[in-house]
């Protein structure tokens, strides 16, 4: 009809849950906007109910579900194991390396339907927002960003009573004391008890492993073989990458691998008390780093340590899509040229130690480590590579000789 206006549109990060079935009602009313509604599947554990369906019923006008778990565990989860990926040596990225990904499919189809906003449900004291916000200006710097959590200031309580109030079909269940999220790569788990520091955390807060002190009495062996850096095997079993990561967990969890308690240091300037269960992120990133002790040379393990961190760090800080980590990625996959091979590990009690590996690229050389027949270094050379060696302190220490300390 003339004069009837088109209203822009936003595209939801939609996961089913209060927050987002409201957010859609809200975005409407509050800035007058189409909605689409779109849930990223990346090995999240899946509701019993139609999200989808919700969401329309709602007043999304699309709604749409996105299975990501293959392009995750590919091209994020993969990237990161070869990289070593494990923030302040303790956190193997499981929530961080996530959002990127959401947000460039997020992109996508905002592009597809000339919406001009993105909407996610992060709050303004985590880590998320800023790897959302800063992802979308990074892939689209046109886009518009809303976070309805951030403006609107509703309690959990409030929240159900203005989706009652306009009909917003919610299913609400009996709150959690924690704070949870998960995907394949991961789970982590904060609030509660779980904020005072000095509180072990209680059994309830596990759902991945078992006790450790209930994991079974023998230990468990698993042989994983990579290429190129990358995990292609279980116990002589080819696996897509899915398959692989699920299949670990399973391994890995049930005798008790994974368990991580840290104080974090967050991206907003606070320290947090997370709780992590990443048994088969856990289990890849010491087979990993097992193998490529076997196969890199010494000054490129030493390097890549650096890149690790760099990595592992920027990935935290929502900073996936920038030219330096382009740039750390095409490193990292130029060290992992000849991490070829198949590394053992025992699972025992919550813990996952390397205890063999091999590979035709092996730069162990048994006829130079061994003391018995076959030793085939030579032995000569010792006293000129000391005498060269040591020269440079001979030298300083002659010419330093009653000068003080």
């Amino acid at each position: 009809m003339e004069g009837t206006s088109v209203r822009d549109k936003v595209v939801l990060a939609y996961s089913g849950g209060l927050d987002t079935s409201v957010a859609i009602k809200w975005l409407q009313d509050k800035y007058d906007l189409d909605v689409i509604a779109v849930s990223i599947d990346v090995g999240q554990p899946q509701g019993e109910d139609d999200v989808i369906a919700r969401a329309k019923l709602i007043g999304a006008i699309e709604a749409y579900s996105i299975d990501a778990k293959e392009t995750f565990a590919k091209d994020y989860v993969f990237p990161s194991i070869k990289a070593n990926a494990n923030y302040q040596d303790t956190y193997p990225l499981s929530t961080a390396i996530a959002r990127p990904l959401m947000v460039k499919l997020l992109v996508d189809v905002a592009k597809q339907h000339g919406a001009k906003f993105i909407a996610h449900g992060c709050t303004a004291k985590g880590n998320d927002q800023v790897r959302f916000d800063v992802s979308i200006v990074s892939l689209d710097p046109e886009l518009g960003i809303i976070a309805p959590m951030r403006e609107w200031v509703m309690t959990r309580e409030e929240e159900i009573e203005y989706a009652r109030v306009n009909d917003i079909p919610i299913t609400v269940k009996k709150q959690s004391p924690y704070s949870v999220d998960e995907n394949m790569w991961g789970r982590s788990c904060e609030c509660g008890i779980l904020e005072d520091p000095n509180v072990e955390p209680p059994e309830d807060v596990y759902s991945w492993t078992v006790s450790p002190l209930d994991a079974p009495d023998e230990p468990e062996y698993v042989e994983v073989e990579f290429v190129k850096g990358e995990p292609v095997a279980v116990n002589g079993k080819s696996m897509a990458p899915v398959e692989l990561i699920e299949e670990l967990n399973d391994m890995a969890g049930r005798n008790g691998v994974g368990r991580i308690d840290h104080i974090e240091d967050r991206l907003v300037g606070i320290k947090s008390r997370e709780v992590y269960e990443c048994p088969a992120a856990v289990l890849l990133l010491e087979a990993h780093k097992g193998l490529e002790g076997l196969v890199l040379m010494k000054d490129l393990l030493a390097f890549k340590k650096g890149m690790e961190q760099k990595y592992s760090e920027l990935s935290y800080d929502g900073l996936w899509f920038s030219p330096l980590m382009d740039s750390i990625r095409a490193f990292v996959d130029e060290s992992q040229r000849y991490v070829d091979g198949k590394v053992r590990v025992k699972l025992y009690k919550g813990k996952a130690t390397v205890v063999g590996r091999s590979s035709d690229n092996s730069l162990y050389h048994e006829g130079l480590v061994t003391y018995a027949e076959g030793d085939r270094f030579e032995h000569n050379s010792a006293v000129g590579f000391i005498y060269c060696w040591g020269l440079p302190l001979k030298t300083a220490a002659s010419a330093y000789k009653g000068k003080g300390q």
